[in-house]
């Protein structure tokens, strides 16, 4: 303070030695904040998300429906797979971050993807759609607070999203699907977000019936994407031929082996984790030159969900 005792000119109310923050957020990116976000699904893999399962998986056993799951179980055996996973994410160079939830998770903890989505900026929170994961986000907000990841957005009113409903299709535009677990509201509030910094949102309805867009359509690099024909939205592949992307479609199998071999992650350009155990489209994605990286993942399943589904994207290499 002056010797006057007036606080004019002093530091704290702008005079010398005030020092004013001039970067952008965008700047401030892997320097104040952790280093975080991504503007596509193929630039390559850095940092993921994961809750690893546990005794909360016993709430399967007597009624797996009454949990959204499909069958029972082996905790022991879902905990090991998962920890494979984990483990072949860093043998491909990706750092690997836990929810670590206090007190006994909710069963569907594990199914980070949906929790929340990455941005250039940020994350954006989802708000899933069922009372059986209310509440789920909660633990991952923590989480990305305490890693340094900025948090854009927490969605509110009516609004219900779950990441595995949004998808990267070049720097400059997003798809969102509506459907059962996410609604008009949640793509309003999302893309009125992405606009602010220069983003484009195109929502299409998704099939009766199906569970997330990620079910039916992945993006392995900037011209390369897989669809399951008669279930990808005409609305979404017309998109990404406009935007000049080939199109690997999947071959004719149960809907179960193609459900589980699709629900893969991109590590980098045409480069992929998947479940080990489908060699007939396993043979597809390496007839179009796409590296299929393979893990047991035979148990998880059981939970209605694979690699896809149980990994939060934090960080990929930017494109743009």
């Amino acid at each position: 303070m002056s010797s006057s005792g007036s606080t004019f000119g002093t530091s704290a109310y702008g005079g010398a030695g005030w020092q004013g923050r001039t970067r952008t957020h965008r700047q401030e990116i892997g320097d104040l904040w952790a280093a975080s976000g991504i503007d596509s699904e193929y630039g390559r893999l850095r940092s993921v998300l994961l809750h690893r399962p546990g005794g909360e998986l016993a709430a399967a056993l007597d009624d797996p429906d009454s949990v959204q799951m499909l069958a029972p179980l082996d905790i022991a055996r879902a905990g090991e797979q998962h920890d494979a996973m984990a483990e072949a994410y860093r043998a491909a160079g990706v750092a690997v971050e836990y929810v670590e939830p206090s007190g006994q998770p909710t069963p569907n903890q594990m199914f980070c993807a949906d929790l929340f989505v990455m941005t250039p900026e940020g994350a954006i929170l989802a708000r899933p759609a069922s009372t059986v994961r209310a509440g789920e986000e909660r633990w991952v907000a923590r989480r990305l607070a305490d890693m340094g990841v900025p948090i854009l957005r927490t969605l509110t009113g009516n609004a219900v999203f779950e990441g595995a409903d949004l998808m990267w299709v070049d720097p400059e535009t997003v798809m969102i699907g509506l459907g059962l677990r996410t609604n008009e509201e949640a793509a309003s509030q999302i893309a009125a977000v992405l606009e602010e910094v220069g983003i484009e949102t195109l929502a299409v309805d998704i099939p009766y019936g199906t569970m997330h867009f990620m079910g039916m359509l992945r993006i392995v690099d900037e011209d390369l994407a897989i669809c399951w024909p008669r279930r990808t939205p005409f609305a979404a592949v017309r998109a990404l031929q406009e935007r000049g992307h080939d199109i690997v479609w999947l071959p004719d199998e149960d809907d179960n082996v193609l459900n589980r071999a699709l629900n893969v992650v991109t590590l980098g350009p045409r480069r992929i984790l998947m479940l080990a155990g489908y060699p007939s489209v396993q043979k597809v994605y390496e007839a179009a030159g796409i590296e299929c990286v393979t893990v047991d993942g035979s148990e998880l399943v059981k939970a209605a969900g694979a690699i896809g589904c149980l990994t939060g994207v934090v960080s990929r290499d930017p494109v743009a």
